[in-house]
């Protein structure tokens, strides 16, 4: 978008960073010259829009940061589109661009159909003729009457859902009924959960699905690894935001939802719900800096927090306390909070209700006693006690399960067998055992989570080689790639292979990039070349650490592509049926 004041500009809808409600942002371009004044003229031309198009007040909202601002207005929900067009003409505006100055779209190097920015009053008129032309007063109708009714509703491009899961009904956004048409004693909201963090999001969440089926409930499920009802995968994908929240929330199986809410959802389209009955934020790790204003740990715990807004009154915020920034920012909500962590003291030492692990079993502390929920080794998630984060993950899911109406008698059954088999939590820590070399998959894609599994690993390590897959997605700053070599220098393995994270992952990097700044790094930190081969395929270099395994090692495999994971996941089992030994041949692809 060369040419352009700005570097992003979005629709939000519902809770979000911002404000209460649905609107439309952007931010400034890196680099662009403003003042005061400049914001104080972006103001007024967002209070001249409101007077041309007959919109209501409401809130206006600048956030200034280390690169730029993020600028942003309260709208009508059916004109959002409209809202994206008026803010950047308000800002083109107030920085006396012309016409000439619109983004430039770099597949077509045209400049993009935007309103005109040379005469202000053609602006506005043509600003209230594309407001006309979308505006949904059928939409906007359905939705009054659904608060008056006191249920939930779900709208977007194509189709608006009121209530949820066993008690919705959706209708085409093109074949809306009146509000007399509605049957509303059939509508209702269900339960809901909704989780958010740096990093045990998934865990968290598929903990959580896994109780409310132990309790009776057929249960749906939104997160980074597709869309689940009642245990069967219904789509994959990364489902971790609005899109997948929504989808899970239509379903008419679904009778209580679990919705994994990741930050660029939350920055970018804001929260679905308004009435969860459990938060969670499972901690806050650098991660992602430099995108949409976020630049801190701050800041970033700032955006997680955003999830206390998606709690009906009385509603719990489940939060990690031994995160500083958790404990930092998490009073300012005004939420009731409940707090988890690996040690009991730590999290009663913020207040209850409470979850965390004394003399070796978890235990659930509330304001009329506590229940022991089980030994904590003989849980299959911590790996005999070694996964000090699943630890934390199982006292959050405990403590939300608890708060959502579990019976703890139900939430210790799952502890007791949850992560048994690895299809229970794809992706996250599973583990084989192949003859004598044993195996590690997981996700782990930030240095706090690598971190995490590499003491997983250092506590399984019987005197042989380690191995270790690294690679990073390609929106990060160079200096968080060299966070996450020196992380996995710091375990000392015997090899590392350098991989792409492709497709979609890339994210404006050229293949091997990211590979060539790890590999740089670890040359730094005293790795051998020899020891640090490139293999951009992650599938590919899975089964060539597998080659180089010799009994006693131990591979440790970072897998991220869903397809490429699946392939991995497949390879292994079969592996492991046939009895496969190191320095034998692989089985076929």
């Amino acid at each position: 978008m060369s040419g352009a004041p700005f570097e992003d500009s979005r629709r939000l809808t519902g809770a979000n960073l911002h404000f209460d409600g649905a609107g439309a942002a952007l931010e400034t371009a890196p680099g662009l010259a403003f003042d005061a004044g400049t914001l104080q003229r972006w103001r007024e031309n967002i209070a001249r829009v409101r007077a041309a198009l007959g919109w209501p007040d409401g809130a206006v909202l600048v956030r200034e940061h280390a690169t730029g601002a993020s600028l942003a207005f309260e709208a009508p929900i059916d004109q959002l589109y409209v809202a994206t067009e008026a803010n950047e003409w308000a800002l083109h505006a107030a920085l006396g661009l012309r016409a000439d100055d619109s983004p430039v779209d770099d597949e077509a190097e045209q400049p993009r159909p935007h309103v005109a920015h040379f005469d202000d009053d053609e602006a506005l008129r043509q600003l209230a003729a594309l407001a006309r032309e979308e505006a949904k007063p059928a939409l906007m109708a359905l939705l009054d009457a659904a608060r008056e009714h006191d249920v939930p509703a779900h709208a977007d491009d194509d189709a608006l859902s009121i209530g949820e899961g066993v008690g919705a009904q959706v209708w085409p956004i093109t074949e809306l009924p009146e509000p007399v048409a509605v049957l509303w004693l059939r509508l209702h909201g269900i339960p809901k959960l909704v989780i958010t963090g740096s990093n045990g999001k998934t865990t968290t969440v598929r903990l959580l699905a896994a109780m409310l089926r132990a309790s009776g409930r057929a249960c749906g499920y939104s997160s980074t690894d597709g869309l689940f009802i009642d245990g069967v995968r219904v789509e994959a994908g990364d489902y971790s935001g609005p899109v997948g929240a929504r989808t899970v929330l239509r379903d008419p199986r679904v009778q209580a939802a679990v919705l994994e809410t990741a930050r660029g959802g939350l920055l970018r389209r804001g929260l679905v719900t308004r009435d969860a009955r459990v938060a969670v934020v499972t901690n806050v790790s650098p991660d992602h800096f430099g995108e949409y204003g976020i630049h801190d740990l701050d800041d970033l715990a700032a955006v997680k927090l955003t999830v206390a807004k998606a709690l009906t009154p009385g509603g719990l915020l489940v939060l990690n306390a031994e995160d500083a920034m958790l404990v930092k920012h998490g009073p300012s909500t005004g939420r009731r909070i409940g707090w988890f962590a690996p040690d009991l003291a730590d999290a009663r030492a913020r207040g209850l209700p409470a979850c965390g692990v004394r003399e070796g079993r978890l235990i659930l502390a509330l304001e009329g006693g506590e229940h022991d929920l089980g030994d904590i080794a003989a849980m299959p998630l911590t790996v005999g006690g070694a996964a000090r984060y699943n630890i934390a993950n199982i006292a959050a899911a405990s403590l939300a399960a608890y708060a959502t109406g579990i019976a703890p008698d139900a939430i210790a059954g799952v502890l007791a067998r949850f992560g048994a088999s690895n299809a229970d939590n794809p992706g996250r820590l599973q583990r084989w055992t192949l003859g004598d070399v044993e195996v590690l998959l997981d996700y782990a894609h930030n240095p706090d989570g690598l971190r995490g599994l590499l003491a997983v690993a250092d506590g399984l390590r019987r005197g042989g080689r380690m191995a270790l897959l690294l690679g990073h997605a390609g929106n990060r700053l160079e200096e968080d790639f060299r966070a996450l070599a020196a992380v996995a220098a710091q375990a000392k393995p015997d090899r590392v292979w350098l991989k792409d994270i492709g497709g979609d992952y890339l994210r404006g990097r050229a293949s091997g990039d990211v590979a060539a700044i790890l590999r740089d790094a670890l040359l730094g930190a005293g790795m051998a070349e020899v020891d640090l081969p490139v293999c951009l395929d992650e599938a590919q270099a899975a089964r060539q650490a597998l080659l180089w395994a010799q009994p006693g090692d131990l591979l440790v495999l970072p897998i991220h592509e869903p397809a490429h994971r699946d392939d991995v996941v497949a390879l292994l089992d079969r592996m492991q049926a046939e009895g496969w030994r190191a320095g034998t041949p692989l089985p076929e692809a």
